[in-house]
């Protein structure tokens, strides 16, 4: 089991370097919006440790910039990060029954967009040190990353911070590429979803809802149907090596 159990953390290591790449161009502007907010290199490492979202933050950040209260800063957070919930509980279905509550904490603990897209990518169920890895090969360079915007950011060209923040979007776009090509279904989801995201920034229903609550809406109503029209049978979901 131990043998079976670092085998995955490797894999999940392995998978999570690409992603950490990708956060670490990233945080570097989280690193501008803290030391802009007045946070020190320490505290603003911290934060990113602390809370994997980089969306949570940026608001995070910008309410302690207006000096608001912490009630307020806690309302916000919540609702910009509230599709982790439906992530958390997603994942959950690809946990084997019998995972202890502490490891199913863990897994949800480490929840981010690209974290979430590289494990339901895994075939079968879900083995909780595959995610440590991806934690670990991943959001140790958010946390990095973000304290050195707060050192160096200011050196650089906000063009070039802007620039750098692309490469997120490209890894993402890697990750979802793999399914949506083995399967049809999946690659309608994926195109249907990129055509609802962008509809919803410029309906005036709904343009003027914050990034987080059209993503929460998205992801219902395109899981909702995903799951009535294309159920997956339990013969599809066998084991999975981790090879």
């Amino acid at each position: 089991m131990k043998q079976q159990n670092l085998t995955w953390f490797t894999k999940g290591l392995r998978d999570g370097l690409p992603i950490g790449l990708g956060y670490f161009s990233v945080s570097f502007a989280l690193g501008i919006a803290a030391k802009n907010s007045g946070l020190n290199a320490f505290q603003a490492t911290l934060a990113s440790a602390l809370c994997n979202a980089s969306a949570g933050e940026f608001a995070g950040f910008t309410v302690i910039r207006t000096a608001a209260p912490y009630l307020e800063m806690a309302v916000i957070t919540l609702i910009v990060n509230a599709r982790y919930l439906l992530m958390s509980a997603a994942l959950s279905q690809k946990l084997a029954p019998e995972t202890p509550l502490l490891h199913r904490l863990g897994v949800s603990y480490f929840i981010t967009d690209e974290i979430f897209g590289a494990s339901v990518t895994v075939d079968g169920m879900l083995n909780p040190f595959y995610n440590y890895g991806l934690a670990t090969g991943s959001l140790t360079f958010w946390a990095l990353g973000t304290c050195l915007g707060v050192v160096t950011g200011s050196i650089l060209p906000v063009s070039i911070v802007d620039a750098l923040g692309v490469l997120l979007y490209g890894m993402f776009i890697a990750i979802i590429i793999p399914p949506a090509r083995k399967s049809r279904i999946v690659f309608a989801l994926v195109a249907l979803s990129m055509l609802l995201s962008w509809l919803f920034t410029i309906l005036p229903a709904v343009s003027a809802l914050s990034d987080g609550t059209r993503i929460i809406i998205l992801t219902v109503v395109i899981s909702l149907a995903a799951a009535v029209f294309f159920p997956q049978t339990d013969d599809e979901e066998v084991s999975g090596d981790a090879a």
